[in-house]
Order: C-alpha cells, then structure tokens, then sequence
C-alpha cells in the first residue's frame, strides 16, 4: 500500500495490488485528479474511507466501432424519443448519480468532496455531462472526464428515472465523441449494463498504452 503525500505524483500503475487498488490518500484538487486520469488511475470509496486511487487489471473500455445499438434502441432514436443536451445542468447530473438507488450496491460513493471536486473540473472544461429529457424533466444522464489532448473519455457515472434513458445519453455521448476522433471509452470496470452496450476488458498494460 502506497500512501501519497503532498506532490501530485502516482506510483506506476503497475505496483497496484489484485484488485487495482494503488494508493491511499492524499486530495481530490484539481491537478491531482487530472494526473490521476492522464496515467490511468480514478478514485473510488465509500463516505466512511480514507480516498482510495485504483488502477485496474484488466480494464472495461468501449472501441466506438464496437458501440452495440438495440433494435428497440435505434427506433428510440429514430423517433427522437427524448431531448439530448451536453453542460447543460453538469450539477443535477451528479447530483443524481450520487443519489439514485441502485440495486447492485448500498449507498454512494459520490461524496460530497467527489461533486464539489468534479465540478470544478467542469467548470474548467474538463469533465463534461450529458443530460436525458424527456417533457422538460431531467430522466437520464451520466457525467466524466474528457482527456481532449489523448482523445480518450473516462465515464464516471450515470443514472436513468427512465427506461432506457441511461443507454440512449450513452449512445449519443459515442456519437458526439466520434466526431471528437475519440479512441476509446474508459469504462473502468466490468458491469453487464456497459457489456451489453459493447464494452470489453482489455489489459491494463494495452489501456496504458492509449495514454502515453
């Protein structure tokens, strides 16, 4: 276990123990979290934990190319079922994500300090949301962190109140990021949500590769 102290510097990812977890502590100010991403590691803990920076082996990541659009999912689209928006309403969006239940976990680990830090990362252009309408009412969205210069997108998070609300923003989210020339999605790791959508496990050693 390696504790950080006050530089923003990580160890190399490859010290991370079986379940990617690489060091402990330090802060969520906004030159960390952008080190942390630009080498391949994101913090993820519980309210009650000290912050925690994983690196994962292997790594759940999206090739655009390979985005898996339903049937359903394409009439959806084609019928402009609900209003997409980008920066739009980036709080409400993590807010959500924070709060919506889910049934695979117990509580959050969006704490307060993680929506206060990456909402300055939004307000500095580098964490983007995307919003899901649908009557003028907020229904879906998901929110991370958009490494331009690397052309890779980190997702972080997302929510739906409505059904398939979640899958379209993402959908959308691919399009508008392949018109970036995006080279991939970090998913960081595995769900049967993203699985069904495309998204596959690739080493961590060819993710890092994406980065350098």
């Amino acid at each position: 276990m390696i504790i950080l102290k006050d530089g923003i510097r990580f160890p190399k990812v490859t010290c991370a123990d079986s379940d990617g977890l690489l060091a402990i502590g330090g802060n969520l100010s906004v030159d960390r979290l952008l080190e942390a991403y630009n080498h391949g590691v994101f913090p993820w803990y519980n309210q009650d934990q000290p912050i925690l920076w994983f690196s994962p082996n292997p790594r759940m990541v999206l090739f655009p190319k390979e985005l898996k659009v339903s049937k359903s999912m394409r009439q959806l689209i084609k019928k402009n079922h609900f209003e997409i928006t980008f920066n739009q309403d980036f709080k409400s969006v993590i807010h959500n994500c924070a709060t919506i239940k889910r049934d695979e976990q117990e509580g959050t680990w969006i704490t307060n300090e993680m929506k206060n830090a990456y909402t300055k990362l939004h307000e500095l252009g580098y964490a983007i949301s995307v919003e899901v309408w649908k009557n003028s009412e907020l229904v879906g969205g998901l929110y991370g962190v958009w490494l331009e210069d690397k052309k890779v997108f980190c997702g972080e998070s997302m929510f739906a109140k409505a059904s398939n609300a979640s899958k379209y923003g993402f959908i959308k989210l691919v399009q508008w990021l392949e018109q970036k020339q995006v080279k991939l999605i970090d998913c960081q790791v595995h769900t049967d949500h993203l699985a069904s959508l495309g998204a596959k496990e690739i080493s961590r050693e060819d993710f890092q590769k994406f980065l350098e």
